[in-house]
C-alpha cells in the first residue's frame, strides 16, 4: 500500500482531467477497473459536470528567469482549477493571487477554485517573504475545454446481489493521506475480498469528491435500492486513532459492525456522529437516496494541522497505520458478512441439543462453555428481527462464537436464516 501511495504522489490530480485517468490506470494495474467518461455538460442531480481541466506547467519567475514558484517541484503550486495566464506584473500586483499559511511558514496550502474563473498560485510564506520588489513573469499553462469527468468501478460477485459500497476519492494532488492513503486500502482490501466468497456484493467506487459521488448516484439512481451498506475510505495513514463517523441514520447495520469492531479490537478510538461536512457520506446519505453509509478514517479530515499542505506528504503516513486501518476494514466486512438474521425452527420450549449431536461436537474444546450459551443466546434471539451482532452484544460473547453456534444450529436444522 506504501508503494502505491509513492507511486501515485506526484500526480497532480483535480476533479477531472488526465491526472485522475493516470491515478486511475495505476490502480487498475492491481484492481480490474470499470472505467467511465461523463462529458462536460451532463445533468447530475443539481450539479452540472465541469469543462475539464488540464495542466502542462506553471511558475513565477523573477527578473534573472529564475521560477521562484513551480509547478514542477509540486502539483500544490498551482491553485486547483486554474485558467490560463501569461502575464508580467509587479509583485504588487500578484499578492492577490499569492496563497500562503502564515502559521506555518514552511508549508505549502492546497487550494481550489473549481466552479469559479480564477487563477493563483501556493507557496510558503518564507518563500514570499524572501521576494524582493519588482516584475514577475506568471505563466500557467493549462486549458479548460469541453471534455469529461472520469471515475471507475470494481465489483466483486457475492452470493447475493446486494451491494455494499467502498467509495474514495480520487481528485486531490500531492497529499499523502487525504486521498492516496484511502485509495491504496481500498484497492487492497478489494483484493482481499476478492480471495474469499462474499455474502455480499461489493462496490468499489474511485470518484472525485462531492461531485464524483453525486454523478455516481444520478447514473445509479435506479440502482440504489440494492445497497444495504456502505463506507467512505479517507485519510487512513495518518499516525492518529481509528475515528468512525456514523451514517446520517445513526442506526444503520454499518454503524453497529464499526462501533462493535472497533470495541472489541481493543484499539483506542473515537465513534462519532454524522454531520453534513466532511467527506461523500454526506451524497450517499442525503435524504433523497439515505444510504446506510459511515465512513472510516484516522485523524478526520481538517483535524491535523498538515490537513490540505505540503506537509501532508510521503512521510506523514506509514505502512503500520494503513495496514491497521484495512485490517479493522477486513474484520468489520467479516462481521457484516455473517450478520444475518435467524428463525427458530423450533420456537416452543428449548429444543434438545443433546440428541442432535450439539453438545458432543462440544467436547474437549476450551471454550466449550461459551459454545452452549451461544447455542442458546441464539435459539433464544432467532426471532427474524435480531442479527448475530444483537446475539453477540446482548450476550457478551465473541460475534465468533455466536456465528459458529449459528452455523452449527443451521446445520442441524433448528433455525434458518
Amino acid at each position: 500500500m506504501y508503494a502505491l501511495v509513492e507511486r501515485l504522489y506526484p500526480l497532480c490530480r483535480s476533479i477531472t482531467g488526465d491526472g485522475v485517468r493516470a491515478t486511475l490506470e495505476i490502480v487498475g494495474e492491481l484492481l480490474p477497473l470499470t472505467v467511465h467518461e461523463v462529458p462536460t455538460g451532463t445533468q447530475v442531480l443539481d450539479w452540472t459536470i465541469p469543462q475539464e481541466w488540464n495542466i502542462r506547467d506553471a511558475y513565477v519567475a523573477d527578473a534573472d528567469g529564475r521560477r521562484v514558484v513551480d509547478f514542477a517541484a509540486s502539483s500544490l503550486h498551482v491553485l486547483g482549477y486554474s485558467v490560463p495566464v501569461h502575464r508580467t506584473m509587479p509583485l504588487a500586483e500578484l499578492r492577490a493571487h499569492l496563497h500562503t499559511l502564515p502559521e506555518h511558514p514552511s508549508w505549502v496550502p492546497y487550494r481550489t477554485s473549481y466552479y469559479q474563473p480564477a487563477w493563483g498560485f501556493c507557496l510558503a510564506q518564507e518563500t514570499l517573504d524572501a521576494l524582493p520588489d519588482g516584475d514577475y513573469e506568471v505563466r500557467i499553462d493549462s486549458t479548460l475545454a469541453d471534455g469529461h469527468l472520469t471515475y471507475a468501478e470494481h465489483v466483486i460477485p457475492g452470493q447475493v446481489a446486494d451491494e455494499v459500497i467502498v467509495s474514495c476519492h480520487v481528485c486531490h494532488p500531492s497529499l499523502a493521506n487525504d486521498n492516496l492513503a484511502g485509495i491504496a486500502v481500498a484497492t487492497y482490501l478489494a483484493r482481499a475480498l476478492a480471495e474469499g466468497n462474499p455474502y455480499y456484493t461489493y462496490r468499489f467506487v474511485f470518484a472525485p469528491g462531492t461531485i464524483g459521488a453525486i454523478t455516481w448516484l444520478a447514473r445509479n439512481a435506479d440502482h440504489v435500492d440494492k445497497v444495504r451498506h456502505g463506507l467512505v475510505l479517507a485519510c487512513a495513514g495518518d499516525a492518529g486513532q481509528l475515528t468512525y463517523k456514523r451514517s446520517r441514520r445513526g442506526d444503520a447495520e454499518i454503524d453497529q459492525v464499526l462501533r462493535h469492531v472497533l470495541a472489541a479490537s481493543g484499539r483506542p478510538h473515537r465513534v462519532t456522529e454524522f454531520t453534513p461536512y466532511g467527506y461523500d457520506e454526506r451524497q450517499y446519505c442525503s435524504p433523497g437516496f439515505d444510504l446506510g453509509v459511515g465512513s472510516l478514517s484516522r485523524t478526520p479530515y481538517a483535524g491535523y494541522p498538515e490537513y490540505h499542505t505540503s506537509a501532508d506528504d510521503l512521510g506523514f503516513v506509514s505502512p503500520a497505520a494503513m495496514a491497521d486501518t484495512l485490517a479493522v476494514c477486513r474484520e468489520a466486512f467479516a462481521v457484516l458478512d455473517r450478520n444475518r438474521r435467524y428463525v427458530n425452527l423450533s420456537p416452543y420450549g428449548e429444543p434438545q441439543l443433546g440428541r442432535r449431536g450439539l453438545y458432543d461436537a462440544l467436547g474437549g474444546r476450551s471454550d466449550a462453555k461459551q459454545a452452549q450459551m451461544a447455542m442458546l443466546w441464539v435459539l433464544s434471539l432467532a426471532d427474524g428481527e435480531h442479527g448475530l451482532l444483537d446475539v453477540a452484544e446482548r450476550s457478551g460473547l465473541a460475534f465468533d462464537t455466536v456465528a459458529a453456534a449459528a452455523d452449527a444450529l443451521c446445520g442441524a436444522g433448528l433455525i434458518k436464516a
